[in-house]
This record gives C-alpha cells, structure tokens and sequence, in this order.
C-alpha cells in the first residue's frame, strides 16, 4: 500500500530542505512517505540545498547550564507549556537539577536519586508537578571537564540567569590566564549556539552520516551523466565543503568570518598566554528530536459534547 502524504509531511519537508511544495510532494510519494529518503531525493534533484535534517523543537521548558573553572554542565527538565518556564518554582527545579548534576555527574537516574537537603530530585520534580499541575521530567544531562584550563558556557533565549530555550558549554584545555580564557570560551559557545556543529573536526562524525554524504553527492552527478572517475573528485571536493558546514574547528568563525574557529583560537593564544585546545562542546536545544502532538482543541470541545 502507498504511503498517505499528509499537508503535514509536506510542511515538515519544506522547513527542513527549503524546497518547494510540490517537490516535496513528489519527493514523498517517491518515497512512500519517508523523510530522510524524501531529503536525499530533493537534494540529488539539485531541489535542496540542505545538508542535514533539521529536528523540530517541540517540548517545552527550560535548559540550564552552570560552569565553574575547569567544570561545567547542561540539563533539560521538559513540561508540558511554555508558561511553565516562566513559573519561578519551575526557574528554581531547573537550576537545583543543574547543581545536583555539577555535583554528581551527568547520570539521569543518580541526579534523581541525589538528595538535596531531606528531598531528592525526583521526589523534588513530583513536588513541582504537583504544585504546577503539569507533568515534567528531567530528560537529559552532560558534563565536561579539563584539568587545567576552563569550561565556559552561554545559555540563549534565557528567561532567569543560568536557564532558557538552549544551553552550550566548552571546555578549553590550557595553561593559559583563566578571564581570558573564558572570554574566548563563551565565544565559542555563541558560536556553537548559532551553527550547531555535528563534531569537533571530520574524525568525530558519525561514518553512517559521513556516508550519507558521499552517498548523496555522487548519486547527484551520476545523475547528470558525469564519469566515475570524475565523480570521485568531485565528491572529495564535496566533502570538504560539508567538513566546513558541520565541524566546529572548520567552521567560520561568526564573531570574525574570514577565520575558521581553529584559527580564531590560534590567534587568540597570545593574549592567553598558552596553547589553546578545545577539548569538547556540548550543545542542548529545548526540545530537540522530540516530536508534539498538536491538538485539534475545536474536534476535541466537539467530541466532547458528543457533536460529529
């Protein structure tokens, strides 16, 4: 049976690649409906210019991030509506979690079982549920850590100091003056913020997406009749191309675009005053890869007084 393409599919489509309706009608009843097949479609069609899938924020609450020297870490806590972000008891939860887990490492089910006080987390959250009214769940935590240097962070669209709608922190591995050291920190993790980099440089990506890639780029021009042996460079060529879009040490740097970020940090060891490493990012977005059920509050008023 063929897949039902639904207005839904096809809006998401669109979001992600940038191409036009009826192309991403096409490329989904080509596809049978599948999303990630309907993108390298458009994109061998030369219909996309999309390097990679776009996941749609969707939950709710808040990202907090809390760094001190040479540590840092970031947590989501989700619930069920925006306004649950604004409530102060909520701004409170998020930020204990993000202390909890400074303290005992980035572990979901130990950040739970930590107490704080006479309470634990978890017992904490069900508090908060039961006072707010509405579910939350502590979804994901990460930490870093460099043995001389410093872990700087940048929290975007924050709503209380410390907390908001993203969260990056940076670990900078040096011997360097630590202010200057989180000065440049905090740039990189603007940066990551604005780029979302999928790896520190082209070892750190996933082979399956490097793979994708290739994949993708040397069906294109076997497409437009170009030889094998062709084809190969031109896929090298490629490569490197995506390498600057999706790894950070290549990326242009946005503070200054005529650098990379490896250059940026080269240059700014001077006024470190050492070498300057980045020993890893971590970059949470509220939401990310969590698909919301949006609802239909006319049908549900309707099914409700028993009207069709």
């Amino acid at each position: 049976m063929m897949a039902t393409i639904t207005a839904a599919m096809v809006k998401d489509l669109r979001e992600s690649t940038g191409a036009g309706m009826m192309d991403c009608k096409a490329a989904l009843t080509e596809n049978d409906g599948n999303m990630e097949a309907a993108q390298d479609w458009l994109r061998k069609k030369g219909l996309s210019k999309a390097a990679k899938k776009s996941g749609r924020v969707a939950a709710e609450g808040l990202i907090g991030a809390l760094t001190k020297g040479t540590k840092g870490v970031v947590v989501e806590v989700n619930s069920e509506t925006d306004f649950v972000a604004r409530n102060g008891q909520f701004q409170g939860l998020v930020k204990m979690v993000a202390q909890v887990a400074f303290d005992v490492g980035a572990d979901v089910e130990k950040i739970k079982a930590a107490k704080v006080g006479d309470v634990t987390i978890e017992a904490a959250i069900n508090d908060a549920i039961a006072t707010i009214g509405e579910n939350m769940t502590l979804r994901r935590a990460a930490s870093l850590e460099v043995t001389q240097g410093v872990v700087s962070s940048y929290v975007h669209g924050a709503v209380v100091e410390g907390a908001g709608k993203m969260g990056v922190i940076v670990a900078l591995e040096s011997p360097g003056k630590a202010d200057e050291l989180a000065a440049l920190g905090r740039q990189i993790a603007m940066h990551v913020a604005a780029t979302n980099p999928l790896a520190l440089e082209p070892s750190g990506l996933d082979p399956a997406v490097v793979k994708r890639e290739k994949d993708v780029l040397a069906d294109k021009y076997r497409q437009q009749g170009k030889p094998e042996n062709v084809i190969e460079k031109i896929v090298e060529s490629g490569l490197k191309t995506y390498y600057k879009e999706v790894c950070l040490l290549e990326q242009a740097f946005i503070h200054d675009t005529g650098k990379s970020v490896a250059q940026a940090v080269k240059e700014a060891e001077g006024k470190v005053g050492g070498a300057v490493k980045i020993a890893g990012f971590v970059r949470y977005a509220l939401g990310e890869g969590i698909e919301k059920q949006e609802s239909d509050f006319a049908a549900e008023v309707a099914a409700a007084s028993g009207k069709k």
